[in-house]
């Protein structure tokens, strides 16, 4: 079985209310095209990606139709699926509009365009050896952990800390237990391995990348361009 071919849902219904911009910040330009038709392109490039199922605001389907899709993936099928109230929400709703035939996907943030192929590949191959792969960086700063009023409680041995990225890959039947357990108790995570570990699966780590940031803030989008000139 070839473990390098899966179906990857790619999330970008988000608001973007820290972008402080009226427009979505995964629709804002990146130097010549929005920074969702970066992410998406890279997808497309990827052999491993079978089909790619994008996660948006049901009322922006004909905007990403025709502003979008128009400039990328113009040779992979990509199923448009409505988003829920948070990222999780979206999530779940990608893996429900999924075969059941299939047997692993790929999960990634639509506002980390510097993605690269080789990383989706890496991710789905440890997702064949281990159930569940991630990438991250380990901490290179000190870390502080903080009360409500940010004053210092202890000082975490950052030798054990790393920092979660996305593509993250699993098997999908593991994931979409993973969420559907997470919806019946009510408990939402901050990524989707959070809620695949509540299982007492283990998830593997494997390096990631600096570059691939999620763009969140003007800052991120400023540094993003000067990462893409060099790309």
């Amino acid at each position: 079985m070839n473990p390098l071919s899966a179906p990857a849902i790619i999330v970008a219904a988000g608001a973007g209310v820290r972008m402080k911009t009226p427009m979505r910040k995964q629709y804002l330009l990146l130097q010549d095209r929005p920074i969702l038709a970066h992410t998406l392109s890279v997808f497309e490039k990827c052999s491993a990606i079978s089909r790619i199922y994008l996660v948006v605001p049901e009322k922006d389907f004909d905007f990403v139709h025709t502003t979008i899709l128009t400039c990328c993936c113009k040779k992979k099928e990509v199923i448009l699926v409505p988003g829920g109230k948070e990222r999780q929400d979206s999530v779940f709703n990608g893996l429900g509009a999924l075969d059941d035939d299939d047997k692993y996907i790929v999960v990634h943030d639509g506002v980390r365009p510097m993605i690269l192929p080789k990383m989706i590949e890496d991710c789905l191959q440890g997702a064949f050896e281990y159930r569940a792969c991630i990438m991250g960086l380990p901490a290179r700063e000190t870390i502080k952990q903080v009360n409500h009023d940010h004053f210092i409680q202890k000082t975490l041995s950052r030798d054990t800390l790393w920092l979660a990225q996305t593509p993250q890959a699993f098997e999908f039947d593991l994931l979409r237990r993973a969420h559907y357990q997470a919806k019946a108790e009510n408990y939402h995570g901050t990524d989707d391995s959070s809620l695949v570990e509540r299982l007492g699966i283990k998830v593997k780590m494997i390096p990631g990348n600096p570059c691939n940031i999620k763009i969140t803030t003007p800052e991120d989008l400023l540094l993003a361009q000067s990462i893409l000139i060099r790309f």
